[in-house]
């Protein structure tokens, strides 16, 4: 991947991370418990005990937009908080993975991503 679209994603990952804390926030999260809550999306990667099609799959599905921004706009309309927090914490856990470099996993190894390949050999791609 182009180094400049890289550091774009980079920079909209670091956008959506701040803006999804500042829900948080507005919505009276639990500050507490916001470094395990944006943790718990990566239970998706137990997925990869199946395999790296299954596991690619399990963790793209906790990590894009879409789930974080569904749950967040229903928590909204419906007036549910507790959705909306959830929203925010995904929101911001997809943001914080983007603004790290890492991306949507493809079928063939953990290390291969949208973004690039991560890892020890990420200066190879």
């Amino acid at each position: 991947m182009d180094p400049s679209i890289r550091g774009w994603l980079r920079f909209e990952g670091a956008v959506a991370f701040i803006a999804g804390l500042a829900l948080f926030g507005w919505l009276d999260g639990p500050w507490l418990l916001v470094i395990p809550l944006l943790l718990l999306p990566d239970v998706s990667m137990l997925g990869y005990l199946g395999g790296p099609r299954l596991g690619a799959l399990t963790y793209n599905a906790a990590h894009t937009w879409a789930p974080g921004l569904a749950l967040l706009a229903v928590g909204l309309i419906a007036d549910a908080r507790m959705l909306a927090i959830a929203g925010t914490i995904l929101v911001a856990h997809v943001g914080m993975d983007r603004a790290a470099g890492y991306g949507l996993k493809l079928p063939t190894a953990f290390q291969d991503t949208h973004m690039g390949r991560i890892g020890k050999s990420r200066a190879q791609s």
